[in-house]
């Protein structure tokens, strides 16, 4: 069910200023930001638009054993996509289409990026440098915390310099924290908190956290930040956002130096074409490159912006690292859906022999009383000391680790298969080099250390050889100084196409081993900036 129906009116707005392509967090903070200018913005976005009273039935299909409906609705012809590479990329397995995109069911940690990670290659000799420092982002960064009320200590010896604290109070450490914190100051590991971008109390009439501990992949209370609060602030403001309306191309003029139209396909059947002064393409790391990518024309036979031959190349993620067990004694696991304690302690990197690493003390380890009830053939006083046994005394970290970009990992078109509207689909082509690899081990090897420290019988590890991605689509737009090596310019606009701007994660150059949402926010707000200048 979605909020609009088919008597919506989809058809193409006049004497619009910025069509943006996306709803998602890139997309909704440029039409909120252009919007609250003055400027009339049109935001299309290829999926519906989730009813927010239908979220606690949404998060009772996620805890209902056997539910054969995904969550947020993904799958089938629409959402078809092929996995050629070394390594299979489960893409539908976190992605949403509709508006809000991936923030309906993100975790909700909110890093920013370190200053090395924007000089990789200047500090370290590996990856590529940014043609931005930390600096230039730094402003952005803190209207990006106070946009997505963003809850932290402003604790983290090991972070960036900030201007001022956290926009609202951190939440206090897990029951499981306080256990690890013991533990990592024996072997010399510190810890800080975690910001989040959910709120650690009510503000501006949203609710505080109240602790459904379902926060991947569904928050029912709406305490945790979505995009669709931007994309309320850019209705508020003037703007026009259709959903169901999957761009299946953009135009542009006879000289190929500006973008004059997207055309979009509704519902039902008809296609469209919105005009507009400028472009904003936000669709994230792979419905961007692959958007470009069909808009191949005789003036850009190998896709549009794509001069560069670097749209699609340099797909990065970051890769899990893990290490799990049991203690002799609770350890409160599944009380809080979301991590509470980092360290960052082993994020920069010493030299070019690893990548970074982000340290989490996760708090929704083993399983829940309800997995330990569904899978019980007891019942009445024997079933609940069956879940005393099996719940509340499993305890894990995690972590995220850096892949560097490599042109071999691509988002290209498989002509072979078609989507509902018989476009190709994406096919991701992924595999994880040597150098991620021994990150992974190293994460491993601190890992142990704490738990075996902390007196955990380890029963399971996340390593190498059974990792898998965090679904942080990066890096297939990437920005730069040289129109031969990069698509995009500093200020996120296309070398090739004077008024296409490239909105989210797919511009980053490197991935850091952060969590990217902040870093997305921080970018759609310079990003708007300098449209703004031009219109």
């Amino acid at each position: 069910m979605t909020t609009s129906g088919e008597s919506t009116d989809r058809t193409p707005s006049s004497g619009v200023d910025v069509c943006v392509v996306g709803a998602g967090p890139a997309g909704a903070i440029v039409a909120a930001d252009l919007s609250k200018r003055g400027h009339e913005v049109v935001v299309l976005d290829a999926g519906p638009r989730f009813e927010p009273s239908e979220r606690p039935e949404r998060m009772e299909r996620h805890l209902r054993p056997g539910s054969a409906k995904p969550v947020w609705d993904v799958g089938g012809e629409r959402d078809a996509y092929s996995a050629s590479g070394e390594r299979h990329y489960p893409l539908n397995a976190s992605r949403v289409k509709g508006v809000g995109g991936s923030t309906l069911h993100w975790q909700g940690m909110v890093m920013r990026l370190h200053e090395q990670d924007f000089e990789l290659d200047s500090s370290v000799g590996m990856g590529d440098d940014w043609p931005i420092d930390y600096g230039d982002l730094r402003p952005f960064y803190a209207a990006a915390e106070a946009a997505l009320n963003v809850s932290g200590a402003s604790d983290n010896p090991f972070e960036p310099p900030r201007e001022e604290p956290h926009p609202l109070p951190a939440f206090p450490p897990s029951y499981s924290d306080s256990l690890f914190a013991e533990a990592c100051e024996s072997v010399g590991v510190a810890t800080h908190s975690v910001p989040n971008a959910r709120n650690s109390e009510a503000v501006d009439g949203q609710s505080a956290c109240v602790g459904y501990g379902t926060c991947k992949p569904v928050c029912p209370s709406g305490a945790k930040y979505d995009a669709t609060r931007h994309v309320d602030i850019a209705e508020a403001n003037g703007a026009r956002v259709l959903d169901r309306v999957p761009v299946q191309r953009l135009d542009h003029d006879e000289a190929g130096e500006r973008v004059t139209a997207a055309v979009y396909a509704t519902p039902g059947g008809e296609e469209h074409r919105q005009e507009a002064r400028e472009f904003v393409v936000a669709a994230g790391g792979v419905e961007t490159p692959r958007l470009l990518l069909l808009s191949a024309s005789e003036r850009y036979p190998n896709g549009l912006a794509n001069s560069s031959g670097a749209v699609g190349r340099y797909f990065m993620d970051h890769l899990f690292a893990g290490v799990g067990g049991t203690l002799d004694e609770p350890t409160r696991q599944k009380h809080v859906g979301f991590n509470t304690t980092e360290s960052h302690q082993f994020y920069d990197r010493p030299d070019d022999s690893r990548t970074a690493i982000k340290l989490e003390f996760l708090n929704y380890a083993g399983p829940a009383p309800t997995d330990v009830a569904l899978e019980a053939d007891t019942f009445g006083d024997a079933l609940l000391e069956e879940i005393r046994e099996a719940y509340g005394t499993h305890v894990a970290m995690g972590a995220l680790v850096e892949q560097l970009p490599s042109a071999e990992n691509r988002i290209r078109l498989d002509r072979s298969r078609t989507d509902d509207h018989g476009n190709p689909v994406p096919d991701v082509v992924w595999r994880v080099d040597d150098r991620t690899r021994r990150t992974i081990e190293r994460a491993n090897e601190v890992q142990r250390e704490i738990l075996t420290e902390l007196g955990a019988d380890v029963t399971w590890t996340v390593g190498p050889e059974n990792t898998g991605p965090a679904y942080h689509h990066m890096g297939t737009t990437r920005m730069g100084t040289d129109p031969a090596e990069s698509v995009v310019d500093r200020r996120l606009r296309s070398h090739d196409l004077a008024n296409l701007t490239l909105a989210g994660s797919s511009v980053f150059v490197t991935g850091g081993a952060m969590n990217p949402t902040l870093t997305i926010a921080a970018l759609s707000l310079k990003a708007a900036g300098h449209i703004a200048e031009r219109l």
